[in-house]
């Protein structure tokens, strides 16, 4: 058994540490997986798209560890009326969690859904398969054919309150998955929030289809686990003037990527996704990796990623644009900036544009540098201590980003959230 497990590549050992959920409705679509996972491979740092980021803690069969620290993570959105929905250590736990029967919205488990009837089955792995061209994204399909938990939620109206995914983590070697689906009718509307520590070492997929004139709002905050390895995807599907905008702030963790696949399929759509990361030490990494495939008239995409880096600290952003043949009036906007507090931290970017369609408005851009020195000047010549300058220009720097959610009260507690950090960290 010893010579065995030697010969074994990273993906076939990855594979014999997992168990396979078998039977109902999402069998096919995990056995696809499955299949398109064991074709692909794992990621390797040779792999195009990796090269910035070590995917070893990711891929490894054995747990990762994290010690158990206190986070005030579980209580962001405490201020505000909502259907809170919790999951400890990757697992949905019902007696912590609201009454998921609400107006407007149905809301199931992935875990408790045998049947063949559930309307998730025609979405659960659709636009995670559709994300894999051109760019293989293996960790997503092992999501999918393994993630044994989530949420199922189809939207039908515009339901009065927000829902609030709750992580919370008890041991120190959670390993979790989870697989949401969310489909939105057409003119519906959501808002969904994110936070605290989810597992030790986490893998997300979130799938949002979002339908005709229908309109989906995301914030969500990755918490102050500092060992924390996560890996998480957002794949979403728009149609015919509908609406998608998701913001993400990072604030710590040891090794953080978030991919973001964006197809833009009905005209008159917009779809707007941002970051503010502050990271401390050599320790942390943090990569945004979104890929935006306009292939529709008249439609609108704004990536706006900012990193705030100190001690050693790295960033890497890797963003496309992809305008297909027949696009027409494409307006795409990409901008990716880093503040360095230190010499030595390092931003690593990747901006790309590839466009086959002839009447369209596209930028990119990629900055990086560190505070302006003669406006930190200013404000200490008016009194203003050297670090409460520093941490003024901070905020001034991510304000872009922030600026991307759009009600007022989750932007205040996004900003809120930034300030304590840099309070934390101040020196």
């Amino acid at each position: 058994m010893a010579d065995l497990a030697l010969k074994q590549t990273p993906t076939e050992a990855m594979i014999g540490s997992l168990t396979l959920p078998v039977g109902g409705w999402s069998d096919t679509a995990r056995k696809d997986a499955l299949a398109r996972l064991q074709g692909m491979g794992l990621p390797q740092r040779r792999d195009e798209y990796w090269k910035y980021t070590r995917p070893d803690t990711l891929i490894q069969p054995e747990p990762v560890s994290a010690a158990l620290r206190g986070s005030d993570d579980v209580a962001l959105f405490d201020q505000i009326d909502r259907i809170k929905i919790v999951f400890v250590d990757g697992v949905y736990d019902a007696d912590a969690s609201d009454d998921l029967a609400q107006e407007g919205i149905t809301i199931d488990r992935l875990a408790d859904m045998p049947t063949d009837l559930h309307w998730a089955r025609d979405l659960y792995g659709t636009l995670e398969k559709n994300g894999q061209t051109p760019v293989a994204r293996p960790l997503a399909a092992m999501n999918t054919a393994f993630a044994p938990d989530g949420m199922l939620i189809r939207v039908t109206g515009k339901p009065s309150k927000p829902v609030n995914f709750i992580y919370r983590r008890r041991t120190e070697i959670a390993d979790a998955m989870l697989h949401h689906c969310i489909k939105l009718d057409a003119g519906a509307e959501m808002t969904l929030l994110e936070n605290g520590p989810v597992a030790a070492r986490f893998n997300g997929v979130l799938e949002v289809e979002v339908g005709d004139q229908a309109a989906f709002h995301h914030v969500r905050a990755q918490g102050r686990d500092h060992e924390q390895r996560a890996a998480t995807h957002i794949f979403t599907r728009l149609g015919t003037e509908s609406a998608f905008k998701s913001f993400t702030l990072t604030a710590n963790g040891m090794m953080t990527r978030n991919e973001c696949v964006i197809e833009l399929t009905g005209d008159d759509a917009a779809a707007h996704v941002a970051g503010a990361c502050v990271g401390d030490g050599a320790d942390f990494h943090h990569d945004d990796t979104v890929f935006v495939t306009h292939d529709a008239v008249n439609c609108e995409s704004r990536q706006v990623f900012k990193k705030v880096l100190r001690n050693g600290a790295t960033g890497v952003f890797q963003g496309k644009i992809l305008v297909k043949e027949g696009a027409q009036k494409t307006d795409g906007y990409q901008i990716s900036q880093s503040l360095l507090l230190d010499g030595d931290s390092q931003f690593l970017a990747k901006p790309e544009l590839e466009i086959y369609a002839d009447d369209v408005a596209c930028s990119h851009g990629s900055t990086s540098g560190a505070i302006d020195e003669d406006a930190l000047f200013y404000l200490q010549s008016r009194g203003v201590p050297a670090a409460k300058a520093t941490d003024l220009l901070t905020l001034a720097f991510l304000a872009e980003a922030v600026a991307e959610v759009e009600d007022e009260t989750l932007r205040d507690e996004m900003t809120g959230r930034l300030t304590s950090w840099l309070e934390r960290h101040a020196g």
